[in-house]
């Protein structure tokens, strides 16, 4: 019988309980025991639902109230000195606010701390808390949190495999910290990879916990895997499994989010109990790696799409697979291709009164709880079991993705034609950044240092019971219009009281960086309850892009033209760049992604163009996904940068010399691709830097980055107000890179899930740094 699995499910809830009940604790308003409790129930309700769904083996392990990463750095007890005493660690009890503290520099107890660095995890939109290493590290078990789930699914009848991020990966996604709070692969000279042997026998005797609480299979995520691994790594994925095969449970290694490539041989022969590839991602290795697992290994197929929205193909999967079952018989599992965090909870809450998707849409998706159907079914139809259910959701499927093939709502003539006509002129500013910087200095004047800020300002309760009110019928167009100029009035007197130069409208009508520009573009559709986490308690609701992109009419213009006339400074227009848009959206899978990113682009340039004829003297085109959008192989990484780049100069290059464009990246590593963030052409780029301690200005050691930068100088995602002589210190640090004439200085991200009572006092430290900075400098 083949084997029905999955590698995680989204742990927010379906309405967003644990958003709410983690933020609810944070300000006080829920104590510790019920945070607790609302963490057992959604617990409960998830496990529930696989096993409704037929699941063979309900999954334990991937629930965090914050992330699934920083989980196993509080279980090896790899928390930095600065969030808990040695004893503290030394007692097994790192508890859940220490977790907070780590992840936001503050919780209700415990000193306020510099929080740990944050980062996308490999090429998602989800960010993870990257594990602190330093030299000499101790490990031990410090935390007995994934024992205590286990006992609740355990005592629940559920038949447990527990989850857990692997020892490599985690030791590849950690970073080096120097006594001088540099960080990298390597600082000091000292190699993450040394650490692996201390922290083996924490592994093991988590394990060993596990199997006496009668859990017989334990998944461990090695996604490394599908990336490039230098030699000593391959060595140390073999010593280490090798370390860890005396365990009394069964390992099932996962890879994911790509293809084992020319690590399949190592994969296929460490010594584990079952291997999970993607095939997804990459359907190509399904038959090498069959060909070359021993035959004692069980082979968990990830074929159920985890990373997107779009219904399965039962059919041509049944067909796809058939083969693999034949080949492997009861060694054969099913599962979807990763964990499920990364697409949304359900789709029932789409349909019925009030839903934003027609029944025809809805017809062509499927969500965290579908996928389970799928899953299973998929399993018993290549058991040649299948149920009048699964052969009526096969047919089901089968129609609705005929459908969509045929639909007329996917393509337009007049996008073809137009993506037809664009020639590579379309993608070069008229001049070169020397004349360009000298056209803005004249018409912009700023000062050397010159402050700003990433966009958006706090959205208020206000803000958002006037959205919400809007949405609702309850406030007419007008009116919500009205309350949205009086934010934005109230956002420029703000800023020209604090003395920044070029100023923002602050957004106050936009609800997603996204999900505002899609709403206003032919080609996206958006659902009504499609949340998924993003970091902690951070959700967003990503738009399903399903057809052809086109720009309806101006989107920004008339609040940055209102803007702009209540001030004499500079403001600047805000947009959303088109690889972002794209990254961070379901995106349709019937033609090339770059072939979507392009008709996003050209949306985005008659935009840019109406901003500069409203007199909009600065455009910022943010792209924080350009580095997410990565290939995970190098050898991959050209096509898309190609591409990736073309598409925001497709964009920007319309603006004239004098025009200022900006853009805007975060939490990502941008060292290694740096040359292709110059061949973006910006005049001014600004960057998370603060949590990395300006880590990412390494890259302009041997790079002589030709234009404008914003290192940003504090953490907007931790609720602490920065010092004015810190963010002086990383400022000097940044000029030691870039020459002071072409430093900017702002806050490392948007405003907007931060308060007035912080955002305020932030800034105006930020301003009197850059005041400093003008007197050492000047």
């Amino acid at each position: 019988m083949t084997l029905a699995h999955i590698s995680g499910y989204p742990r927010i809830g379906a309405n967003r309980e644990l958003k709410r009940a983690v933020e609810a604790y944070w300000q006080g308003d829920l104590d510790r025991q019920a945070l607790e409790a609302e963490g057992r129930e959604l617990r409960a309700r998830h496990w529930q639902a696989q096993r409704e769904a037929g699941l063979d083996l309900v999954t334990v392990g991937d629930f965090a109230f914050y992330d699934q990463v920083l989980n196993v750095s509080t279980l090896l007890g790899a928390v930095p000195p600065r969030f808990a005493a040695e004893e503290e660690v030394a007692r097994g009890d790192v508890d859940l606010d220490t977790t907070f503290r780590m992840a936001r520099g503050r919780a209700p107890s415990g000193e306020s701390a510099a929080a740990c660095e944050m980062t996308k995890y490999f090429d998602t939109n989800y960010h993870y808390l990257v594990p602190e290493l330093r030299e000499g590290q101790a490990f031990q078990l410090a935390s007995t949190r994934l024992f205590d789930e286990v006992k609740e699914a355990r005592d629940a009848g559920y038949p447990v495999k527990v989850v857990l991020t692997g020892p490599l990966t985690w030791l590849w996604l950690g970073k080096v910290r120097s006594e001088e709070g540099q960080g990298g692969d390597r600082a000091g000279g000292f190699d993450r990879l040394s650490l692996l042997e201390s922290i083996l026998p924490v592994y093991g005797e988590v394990l060993t916990r596990l199997a006496r609480l009668g859990v017989e299979w334990v998944q461990l995520d090695e996604p490394a895997l599908v990336q490039d691994l230098p030699r000593e790594w391959k060595q140390a994925f073999e010593a280490g499994y090798n370390v860890l095969r005396s365990s009394p449970v069964k390992l099932l290694v996962a890879s994911y989010f790509g293809g084992l490539g020319d690590n399949l041989r190592l994969a296929v022969n460490l010594p584990v109990d079952g291997l999970h590839i993607d095939v997804v991602r990459a359907p190509e290795q399904l038959a090498s790696v069959i060909d070359n697992l021993p035959g004692y290994k069980v082979l968990s197929v990830g074929a159920i799409d985890g990373r997107n929205v779009w219904r399965a193909d039962l059919a041509a999967l049944r067909e796809r697979l058939a083969s693999a079952r034949m080949r492997l018989g009861e060694r054969l599992w099913l599962a979807p291709s990763c964990s499920l965090l990364h697409v949304p909870v359900d789709l029932a809450a789409e349909t019925g009164p009030g839903s934003k998707l027609d029944p025809e849409l809805t017809s062509w998706l499927a969500f965290a709880r579908q996928k389970l159907d799928e899953t299973v079914t998929l399993a018993r139809l290549l058991d040649n079991r299948a149920t009048d259910e699964d052969r009526a959701r096969l047919e089901d499927a089968t129609r609705a993705l005929d459908a969509r093939r045929a639909s007329p709502r996917i393509h337009k003539a007049a996008v073809a034609e137009r993506l037809a006509r664009a020639t590579k002129a379309d993608t070069a500013r008229a001049s070169a950044y020397g004349e360009r910087a000298q056209a803005q200095r004249r018409a912009l004047d700023l000062p050397l240092f010159p402050t700003t800020t990433i966009g958006s300002f706090p959205q208020t309760t206000e803000i958002r019971a006037a959205r919400r009110a809007y949405k609702a019928g309850e406030l007419s167009r007008d009116d919500y219009d009205a309350r949205m100029r009086e934010e934005i009035a109230d956002a420029v007197v703000r800023q020209e009281a604090l003395g920044l130069d070029m100023l923002v409208h602050g957004e106050a009508e936009r609800n997603d960086m996204v999900e505002y520009f899609g709403e206003q573009l032919d080609g996206f559709v958006f659902t009504r309850n499609g949340w998924v986490q993003s970091y902690g308690s951070r959700c967003v609701k990503p738009p399903v892009i399903v057809g052809d992109v086109t720009r309806r009419a101006a989107m920004t213009v008339r609040w940055s033209e209102h803007a702009q006339s209540l001030t004499d400074r500079p403001m600047k227009g805000m947009l959303t760049g088109p690889v972002t848009m794209l990254q961070w959206s379901f995106v349709r899978d019937d033609q090339p992604r770059s072939a979507t990113c392009r008709q996003i682009a050209l949306a985005l340039r008659d935009e840019v163009a109406d901003l500069e004829a409203a007199g909009i003297p600065a455009i910022q085109i943010d792209e924080p996904a350009l580095r997410e959008g990565l290939p995970l192989r190098r050898a991959e990484w050209q096509p898309y940068l190609g591409w990736a780049v073309e598409c925001f100069q497709l964009t920007a290059a319309v603006a004239g010399d004098a025009t200022q464009v900006h853009t805007h990246m975060c939490y990502s590593e941008f060292n290694d691709i740096i040359d292709a963030i110059a061949a973006l052409d910006a005049d001014v780029i600004t960057i998370e830097t603060s949590r990395s301690d300006m880590e990412l200005l390494d890259a302009f050691r041997n790079f002589a980055y030709p234009n404008e930068i914003g290192p940003g100088v504090y953490d907007i995602h931790s609720p602490n107000i920065p010092d004015v002589a810190w963010m002086v210190r990383l400022m000097e640090k940044a000029a030691e890179r870039i020459p002071a004439e072409r430093l900017w200085v702002n806050p490392d991200c948007g405003l907007k899930t931060r308060g007035w009572a912080e955002v305020e006092p932030a800034l105006s430290n930020m301003v009197e740094a850059a005041r400093q900075l003008r007197q050492q400098y000047g």
